[in-house]
C-alpha cells in the first residue's frame, strides 16, 4: 500500500491506558528501529515517535554510515528514504533484504512516485510511506510487521529465524495462545477470540511457561521477542 498522511506527533505522546503503555514498552524495549534519511528533521521526528512507543532507535544520514552500523548491530526494523544524499535507497533495500532476510524494511518517499514504490515492494519492502506521515498508521504497520515476523518465524520457519527451546512441545492451541500473549491480549481477550474461558487460557499460559522455561509473563515475552 502506498500511503500519504499528516504528521500528528502529539496524538502519540500519551494514552489513557497505562497498562497498554507499559505493555508496549516491555514489548518494544529490545527492538531497534534504524532510520535512514539525509533530512535531520525527519530522523529526529521519527526517533521521537518510536521512542515514545518504547523502541530503541538509531539513525544514519548517509548510506555508508548505515551499512557500517548494521554490520555491528542488526536492526529489527529499517526505515529507509529512497534518496540518502547521492545514494539510491533501493540499493540499501537490496542489501538489507539480502543480508538480513527477516528484517522488515519500510521505504519513505519525499514525494509520491508510484513506479518507484512498486519497485520497492517487488524488492521486498514491507510498505512505502510518503511524507508527511500519519504517525498512528506508521506505528501500526511496524507493530504488525514485527508481530507477523515473530509468528511466521515460530510457526512456519519464515521471516526472522526464531528458535525457542521447548516450542516443539507446545500443542496447536498453546501456540495460538502464545501468539495472542505476545500480541498483548489479556486472558479474557484471548479467551473471547478463541472461544474458550479465561480460566482455560490461564491453564494454557501456565503450560506454555513451563514448557518454555519462563518464570512469569514478562520472562515469556523476553524469551519470545529477543530470539
Amino acid at each position: 500500500m502506498y500511503n500519504m498522511g499528516h504528521t500528528d506527533l502529539a496524538a502519540n505522546s500519551g494514552s489513557d491506558d497505562t497498562k497498554e503503555l507499559y505493555y508496549r514498552s516491555s514489548y518494544n524495549r529490545d527492538r531497534l528501529v534504524h532510520i535512514v534519511d539525509a533530512d535531520t528533521e525527519t530522523v529526529e521526528m521519527l526517533s521521537v515517535l518510536f521512542r515514545l512507543d518504547g523502541y530503541q532507535t538509531t539513525f544514519s544520514t548517509e548510506a555508508s554510515q548505515f551499512l557500517s552500523s548494521i554490520s555491528r548491530r542488526r536492526a529489527d526494523v529499517a526505515i529507509i528514504n529512497f534518496k540518502v544524499g547521492e545514494e539510491d535507497g533501493l540499493g540499501l533495500l537490496r542489501r538489507v533484504r539480502s543480508a538480513f532476510t527477516g528484517t522488515p524494511v519500510f521505504m519513505i518517499a519525499d514525494t509520491p512516485d508510484v513506479d518507484t514504490a512498486v519497485t520497492a515492494m517487488k524488492l521486498g519492502a514491507n510498505d512505502v510511506l510518503c511524507k508527511p506521515f500519519d504517525n498512528d498508521t506508521f506505528l501500526s504497520y511496524v507493530r504488525d510487521a514485527l508481530r507477523s515476523d515473530i509468528h511466521l518465524g515460530v510457526m512456519s520457519g519464515g521471516g526472522r529465524a526464531v528458535e525457542i527451546r521447548g516450542f516443539g512441545q507446545l500443542t496447536p492451541r498453546e501456540r495460538e495462545v502464545l501468539q495472542l500473549i505476545t500480541n498483548g491480549q489479556s486472558n479474557k481477550q484471548a479467551g473471547r477470540e478463541l472461544g474458550i474461558s479465561s480460566r482455560t487460557i490461564e491453564v494454557h499460559r501456565a503450560n506454555i511457561m513451563q514448557k518454555l522455561g519462563a518464570k512469569n509473563t514478562a520472562d515469556l515475552l523476553r524469551i519470545v521477542l529477543t530470539r
